[in-house]
């Protein structure tokens, strides 16, 4: 380590008197800043680099600022919509109970003896077409009680549900489920050749809770494929699907039916 003895003592620097120029205001390009441009010092000089810098002028003029690259052109057309099919088109399916799918369960979230409100059942049903010459499918879905109703010996439920049809799709619904009378439900969507499905559907108690029979009125999508339509039998206490439907032969059903 060098002794403090050994350093030679440096010559004070001494700086010029200076005189300074008013600084000048410079006005950042895309911005409402502005900065102050260090001032010349006569004999000590500090200055900006770049100060001729592109990104930096002393104005600004809006009328040359454009906005072309963040909007799309006002003036473009924009392609009308395909209008959706207006055609109402009846489907007509069967949901019974085969007492094979555990179904339905019953939630007693209430812990009340007697049905009451937020009681919960989760169901899944096997679905036939009208005819009762396919399976075609299941159900599946949950209704929420809302009310009990002694004096008709049933009670109202909020449903919330979808047919599922193979490979063909499914359909989805919504609204009232009410175990002594008809009700009608709302189509709220579906996937495959129901995309874009809306419309309502007619649900009829055949016999509670096994039996039901459906009408939907589909609107806002194609013609539906001949073999889920057909004739339907007449809904009664008595109908039961075809042998070759209820043994799920290949030619009693639809194509992947949803098992």
């Amino acid at each position: 380590m060098a002794l403090s003895t050994s350093l030679k003592p440096i010559s004070s620097v001494k700086l010029a008197e200076h005189r300074s120029s008013p600084p000048r205001s410079v006005r950042v390009f895309g911005s409402g800043f502005s900065y102050s441009k260090p001032c010349e010092l006569h004999g000590l000089s500090i200055s900006s680099p770049h100060e001729t810098s592109s990104f930096f002028t002393s104005s600004r003029s809006s009328k040359r600022f454009t906005t072309s690259a963040f909007f799309f052109n006002k003036n473009k057309q924009a392609e009308p919509a395909t209008p959706k099919p207006t055609k109402v088109q009846q489907l007509h399916v069967y949901e019974l109970n085969e007492r094979d799918r555990s179904s339905p369960a019953v939630l007693k979230l209430s812990q009340k003896p007697i049905n009451s409100l937020g009681d919960l059942v989760p169901f899944t049903n096997k679905l036939y077409s009208g005819d009762l010459q396919k399976r075609i499918g299941i159900t599946a879905g949950l209704c929420v009680l809302i009310q009990h109703v002694p004096e008709r010996k049933g009670d109202r439920y909020e449903a919330i549900y979808s047919f599922y049809f193979g490979d063909y799709g499914h359909l989805a619904v919504q609204g009232p489920y009410l175990t002594y009378e008809d009700t009608l439900l709302a189509v709220t969507g579906g996937s495959g050749i129901f995309e874009g499905a809306y419309g309502q559907v007619k649900l009829h108690q055949i016999v509670f809770p096994m039996k039901l029979f459906y009408t939907f009125y589909l609107k806002g999508i194609p013609d539906l494929p001949a073999e889920l339509l057909g004739n339907p039998v007449p809904p009664s206490p008595a109908v039961e699907p075809s042998a070759a439907a209820k043994a799920t032969e290949p030619h009693g059903t639809i194509p992947n039916y949803t098992k």
